[in-house]
Parts: C-alpha cells; structure tokens; sequence
C-alpha cells in the first residue's frame, strides 16, 4: 500500500488558515502542513474574507472555499501538488469573478 494512502486513512483536516503568502492545515493525527498559496491563485485573488469562508468536505479529506470555487484535497497537500487549473480556466473565473 502506498504510504500516502496510508497516510490518508490515518487523518484529516481538523483546521485550516490563510494569510496572504501561506495556506496552513492542521491534521487530527497532530502534524501542520504548510504551503504558498501561490500554489492555488484563487487564494491568491480572494478576498481575507472569502480566504477565511471555508468549511470541510468528504469528512476532513478536502477543504472548500464556496466563494472561491475552489476545492483543495489532503491528498494533494500531502503529495506536495499544487493547483492543476489551467491558465484559461483561471482566466475565465477572474473575468467572470464577482467581487463585492
């Protein structure tokens, strides 16, 4: 089995932060994991506020920013993966963003 997979059985997301540079998770197993949010620009390009909008999917497994539209899993952080979106698809989100 692979460790990752293993990992994952193992834990979830218990609690999530965002500053400007840095998107922080807390873990049930008792670990933080953190990366740059220039690694998911819509982070980057919300608000404090909708940065601060998120709530828990799949029983921990992901994080969900619904103002945002964006969905973040454990796995992907734990496997060091940024943010797959393409550059057109981001494209279209930012022209299509409201912003109040």
């Amino acid at each position: 089995m692979n460790s990752s997979i293993v990992e994952l059985q193992k834990t979830k997301v218990t609690n999530v932060s965002v500053t400007e540079d840095t998107l922080t998770v807390d873990l049930a197993d008792g670990r933080t994991i953190s990366v740059p949010v220039a690694w998911y620009p819509r982070l980057v390009h919300g608000s404090s506020q909708e940065r601060n909008n998120w709530r828990l999917i799949g029983g921990g497994s992901g994080i969900h920013w619904a103002d945002l539209d964006e969905d973040i899993s454990l796995e992907n952080l734990l496997l060091g993966q940024a943010s797959g979106e393409s550059q057109k698809s981001l494209q279209q989100w930012l022209e299509n963003r409201k912003v109040f």
